[in-house]
């Protein structure tokens, strides 16, 4: 369901009066009418093959961002595969996406542009998509040099910010290399990275902790992004991000409870 059309209709309406406020609402209402029709117009098949090409591309391009990509980035990309369970098929079609994105002349904004088009609404998808970009930096070159600018720009192209993207490093960098049963790196860096991932503040009150868990797992299940068009070789990304999620709460909830 969209809205925008709905509030700058009235709100244009609005500066003829009431009578053209409602107008202007019913006009905004046909528009995002059309808008939702025309989103559930687009193929699954469609945003898949676009959303899996476009993520190799940009690695390539963002592992190109200091002028040369060294071989951790070329293994940084190939781990990428490897957890994707790739064929051999998809594995060649990664690696050529990769080596596109690598050249002086990718459209990058184009690429992007088109991407946020086609996924329209399903922000969950990109949410995954620049994920996928984060883990590929971190494994690559650690986020050093013009990397990290580049990918705050992919964030913003991809509709999120700054803080979008910090609270996925601290998370991957928590995570990297050990499971959550693994001893945190600082005191209290656990129950931390617990709150970022439900997107909350320690003062959550245990009903807004309850409620941004079903919600993240609602959006985040992997059955219902693939629907959507999250391609079935990048499922297990969606299982592993809906594993994150459960146990994020099961370490809150333990936290507050009674000792």
């Amino acid at each position: 369901m969209r809205w925008i059309g709905k509030i700058v209709g009235g709100l244009v309406g609005a500066l003829v009066g009431p009578v053209g406020a409602v107008i202007g609402a019913v006009i905004g209402h046909s528009y995002d009418a059309a808008e939702d029709e025309r989103s559930a117009a687009v193929d699954p098949r469609a945003v898949g093959a676009l959303l899996f090409d476009t993520a190799f591309a940009v690695m390539g391009y963002l592992a190109k961002a200091d002028g040369r990509v060294t071989e951790s980035e070329i293994d940084a990309a190939r781990g990428i595969m490897r957890q994707l369970h790739l064929e051999q098929a998809d594995v060649r079609r990664a690696i050529a996406a990769f080596s596109r994105g690598k050249q002086s002349n990718y459209p990058i904004e184009a690429e992007l542009a088109r991407l946020t088009q086609l996924c329209g609404p399903r922000h969950d998808l990109l949410r995954l998509f620049l994920e996928i970009q984060v883990r590929a930096a971190l494994a690559g070159n650690d986020l050093q040099g013009p990397v990290r600018g580049l990918l705050a720009g992919v964030a913003d192209r991809l509709g999120f910010g700054g803080r979008e993207v910090a609270q996925l490093e601290s998370l991957l960098r928590l995570q990297q290399g050990r499971g959550w049963s693994a001893p945190p790196p600082a005191p209290g860096a656990r129950l931390a990275s617990a709150y970022e991932v439900l997107g909350l503040a320690a003062t959550a009150s245990d009903e807004e902790v309850k409620k941004a868990y079903r919600r993240q797992m609602s959006e985040n299940h992997p059955d219902k992004l693939v629907s959507r068009g999250l391609p079935e070789s990048m499922q297990d990304l969606a299982k592993e991000k809906t594993q994150r999620i459960r146990e994020a709460y099961e370490v809150i909830c333990a936290d507050r409870s009674p000792r």
